[in-house]
């Protein structure tokens, strides 16, 4: 990066956090720190929503996952739309009518005070780790790039992030993600056509379709009912589905940002805005990360894409290994080019099709076995590492091939993702310690004054919190599957009681609550359970799993104990 890119980066940051903190000075009273003053529009809502949910990681691990897996990631988010009609029918019209600063508090109203306290410990558990995680993701990748000193940008990611949500609440979050939103977009599209460029001075667009096709990098939709994959229909739809329920309509980082709207009509709106655009978003990026592996045919890339690691193996006692691998991979990359840029000419008879195509398929199936074998050597020189690389893809993609200003704009974009999603994060946080919580079992006779600082205090403590998470936190497989996980191991068990208290009238505060914790310690079993081999299992049926078993266990438990009054 020149001072083109730092002047772009940190005044597209700067300018950020100055408009939030503007737009939102004067703040008097909890409900317009927690809900804005109900004065939001469904696009404001519709955005909000939509940035709260791309973070960073969206940005950076999405590319990477489809150019490592193709497009089959896109159908994590079939169920989405469904979800989303749900969500407007049952449970905003629910929040609406009940006047509500969290989800949690409908729990207290429908059952009992421990079950609210449940559903709100649940979430604080759950989305205090994924917002360290939220901040970490962008700062150890960066960090790495551009040799910038972690902890320093994770301080710095955070701190932003700090001063406008502390200073001005869900206003501020929610004003501040439609420059991020349109930051974010503009550096996408802005990197997508130059990659288009480079790729058509070896090919054309539909070239480009052709070689991605032939690599299998295309296929979006897997119809397989092996539960063990990880991505197919099935598990979008059903999976997909809860997973989308549950966050949307439980999930406090989510529910605040509609809360704030100025009807239920409006934030009805601004949810169907993302049941239209948010798989086309996400297959638009999933699209850039197929076609950075075509641009990476005809432009050689890297044997490894984490630098560090590189510069780790190269300085041990096996280099040498390293080395000769670099070779065999450089002479397997240009046959691999040779035969895309063969399958690319025009006039070609199918016979010639056919076998350019094969020889690509072997070349590229030879190339990803040499970048195996060199993630086995970098084991070798220290175990340690972490060999999983495809959250480097793109940032290598940006830093290396970009022209400078862009490179600038494109760091904002995860710079703005990270501060947009963990900004929500850390609004619903405290909103749920300070109402759920504080509010409710601490001081229930304080000033609107009182309220007010005590959530500005929260905002800021939970911020530390995450920060410090951030700095201790260690490298995940795939940074996007990781926030996924998270979510899926605590959100069934939070949406099954939801459900039960929207649908099952019958049962009762002790029934739901038993079954809450026996489901959610099922699934946290569940999951260590795959991850030791003892089975495989696609971390989306988790949700499932969480959300099935509380219900049914619930209505079974019900019928035991009978209807007597729940214990608050």
């Amino acid at each position: 990066m020149n001072t083109l890119d730092l002047i772009v980066l940190f005044g597209t940051l700067l300018f950020i956090v100055a408009y939030g903190v503007y737009k939102t000075r004067g703040q008097k009273d909890i409900e317009g720190y927690l809900l804005g003053g109900n004065s939001m529009k469904w696009g404001t809502i519709g955005l909000s929503v939509m940035a709260t949910q791309a973070s960073a990681i969206t940005f950076i691990s999405t590319p990477g996952q489809a150019y490592e897996s193709g497009m089959g990631f896109v159908q994590n988010y079939f169920g989405l739309p469904i979800a989303l009609i749900v969500v407007s029918a049952v449970f905003i019209p629910i929040f609406y009518r009940l006047k509500v600063y969290t989800a949690y508090e409908f729990l207290e109203k429908r059952f009992d005070l421990k079950t609210r306290y449940l559903g709100a410990a649940l979430f604080l558990i759950q989305r205090g780790l994924a917002a360290g995680i939220t901040i970490y993701a962008p700062a150890i990748i960066i960090s790495s790039i551009l040799h910038w000193d972690l902890t320093i940008t994770i301080l710095g990611t955070g701190i932003l992030v700090i001063i406008y949500t502390v200073s001005g609440g869900t206003k501020a979050v929610s004003i501040t993600q439609k420059q991020q939103m349109a930051v974010i977009m503009a550096g996408m599209f802005a990197a997508f056509f130059m990659i288009i460029g480079y790729i058509n001075d070896h090919t054309t667009f539909s070239g480009a379709l052709e070689i991605a096709g032939n690599l299998g990098k295309l296929e979006a939709v897997n119809f397989s009912t092996d539960a063990g994959e990880r991505y197919t229909i099935w598990s979008g739809l059903t999976g997909g589905f809860f997973l989308a329920l549950s966050y949307f309509g439980t999930d406090q980082s989510q529910v605040q940002r509609y809360l704030g709207g100025t009807s239920a009509a409006e934030s009805r709106m601004g949810l169907m805005f993302n049941a239209i655009l948010k798989i086309p978003m996400q297959f638009f990026i999933l699209f850039v990360g197929v076609m950075v592996y075509v641009f990476f045919i005809f432009y050689n890339p890297p044997i490894h894409f984490k630098e560090a690691s590189v510069d780790i193996v190269e300085n041990s006692a096996y280099a040498g290994d390293f080395e000769a691998l670099n070779q065999q991979y450089d002479e397997i990359l240009s046959a691999r080019r040779v035969a895309a840029e063969n399958l690319a000419k025009e006039s070609l008879t199918d016979e010639q099709r056919s076998n350019f195509a094969t020889q690509l398929k072997e070349a590229d199936a030879r190339s990803v076995q040499i970048r195996q074998q060199a993630k086995e050597v970098i084991l070798k020189a220290d175990e340690t590492l972490e060999t999983k690389d495809s959250d480097y893809v793109f940032l290598t993609f940006i830093i290396t091939y970009l022209p400078h200003g862009l490179i600038g704009l494109l760091i904002a974009v995860i710079f703005s993702a990270a501060m947009s999603s963990t900004s929500s994060e850390l609004n619903a946080l405290a909103s749920t310690t300070s109402v759920d919580f504080y509010k409710r079992a601490i001081k229930k006779d304080g000033s609107p004054h009182h309220y007010l600082n005590t959530s500005k205090l929260m905002t800021f403590g939970w911020g530390v919190l995450a920060i410090l998470f951030a700095i201790l936190a260690k490298n995940s497989e795939n940074l996007i599957e990781a926030v996924n996980i998270i979510g899926s191991i605590f959100y069934g068990t939070v949406l099954g009681i939801f459900l039960v208290a929207f649908f099952f009238k019958r049962v009762m505060g002790n029934a739901v609550f038993i079954s809450a914790l026996i489901a959610q310690t099922g699934v946290i079993i569940v999951h260590f359970m795959t991850e030791a081999g003892v089975f495989s299992l696609s971390y989306l049926w988790y949700n499932v799993i969480g959300c099935g078993s509380t219900i049914i266990l619930s209505l079974i438990l019900q019928q035991l104990i009978g209807h007597k009054k729940s214990v608050s």
